[in-house]
């Protein structure tokens, strides 16, 4: 009796373990990509679908970071005409004067707009980056403005700046989310990459003491793919890295916010650059500069707008999985009026999956539309009530 007491505890005790090593092989691990991080974020470029997080939300010292804003909104200026190239920046006593890393401007030196570039985003230079700033907007403090404004356009809900540099300074913080986003912006300007792709170069090259540039992110070296973007570094924000990579035709960005060393900053980045191009592929829909569709526009000199692809728009899947199963749409804001400013959201390109939506791209507004005269809107009136308009008229309605 007692041997088979103890046969019948024996064969219980062998299902339990069975049926706990069943379970524990079924269960899925929870991601740990960035164990030493205090926040991290993994964003797909195109979709800007979310790949992996951990505490995106939460506001930190951005240190340098803070220069993907700067470099945002000297891209503008150079798009928009404000600024060239080979224009000289002015250098003042001001930004002369910045702490922490720079390279080394003298008070009243010259140095041209992609010089600056190239000490703003290969050394994260604190005087070059407070001396454009005076040079877009007359001032750090109006410059500062801006970066807020087009923080909140931006829909960066967890930042504000105090500086153009990231240097430590009460009330200036970001989040792991918010710094994915305006690097997301920033790679729209694609352009940009030639300056934070580079490793190493020289500025004051005909001098006879050249000033040696070397890269502050060191994966665009070391990780195939990797061609930018910031990095950033105080005592009180930790190490600090946004890089982007792209292999094929898939993009990411990786963020990595308060990590203890250099060393694990990049093993965090690394192990989210992995996982993106180890588990997804990107498939091209539309091309930068595609034409959708006309938007009407009510009120404007002209009666509609065109919506036109920012940015190459491409399906995000996983590997192995049919592209077929992926839908996208175009839809267009309804009662637009004018003005419209460049940048104002006119549609979307919504992309689903089996009925549901896993991603939506804004598609802005490509030039400012003003409000139309009097006149102008009393010929369009006369036109739709009485079906003739004058011969000066020459308004197309271009209706959807």
């Amino acid at each position: 009796m007692v041997k088979r007491i103890a046969q019948i505890m024996s064969l219980t005790l062998l299902l339990q373990c069975y049926a706990f090593s069943v379970t524990s092989h079924a269960a899925e691990p929870e991601l740990q990509l960035t164990p030493e991080a205090k926040a991290a974020i993994l964003m797909d470029m195109d979709t800007g679908t979310i790949l992996y997080e951990k505490e995106s939300d939460k506001q930190l010292a951005p240190a340098s970071i803070t220069k993907v804003m700067t470099m945002i909104l000297i891209m503008e200026a150079i798009d928009s005409g404000k600024l060239t190239w080979d224009e000289k920046v002015r250098t003042s006593e001001r930004a002369a004067s910045m702490g922490g890393s720079q390279i080394f401007l003298e008070i009243g030196e010259e140095m041209t707009v992609e010089d600056m570039m190239k000490g703003i985003a290969i050394a994260s230079g604190n005087d070059a980056t407070v001396a454009m700033a005076e040079h877009i907007a007359g001032s750090e403090e109006n410059f500062v403005k801006m970066m807020n404004e087009k923080a909140g356009q931006l829909g960066m809900k967890n930042t504000n700046f105090a500086n153009t540099n990231g240097l430590p300074s009460p009330n200036h913080y970001s989040s792991a989310k918010d710094v994915a986003l305006m690097s997301r912006e920033l790679l729209k300007h694609e352009e940009i990459t030639k300056f934070t792709s580079i490793y190493e170069d020289y500025l004051r090259k005909d001098s006879a003491k050249p000033f040696w540039l070397v890269n502050t992110n060191r994966l665009v070296k070391f990780y195939d793919g990797v061609d930018g973007l910031k990095t950033g570094f105080t005592q009180e924000s930790k190490y600090c890295l946004t890089a982007t990579a792209k292999r094929g035709n898939l993009r990411v960005i990786a963020v990595v916010m308060g990590t203890p060393t250099p060393k694990e900053r990049n093993q965090n980045i690394t192990s989210m650059l992995n996982y993106a191009f180890s588990q997804y592929e990107s498939h091209p829909i539309y091309e930068k500069g595609d034409f959708l569709r006309q938007v009407k526009i009510d009120k404007g000199e002209e009666s509609t707008l065109q919506m036109v692809v920012p940015h190459q728009i491409s399906v995000l899947a996983k590997k192995g999985e049919s592209v077929d199963l992926y839908r996208p749409s175009i839809h267009h804001v309804e009662g637009l009026n004018a003005p419209i400013k460049k940048g104002d959201v006119i549609g979307h390109v919504t992309i689903t999956k089996n009925g549901e939506t896993v991603a939506e791209i804004d598609i802005p507004a490509q030039e400012d539309l003003e409000k139309a005269s009097f006149w102008t809107i009393f010929k369009r009136t006369t036109k739709t009530l009485f079906g003739f308009s004058s011969k000066t008229d020459k308004d197309v309605d271009h209706s959807i």
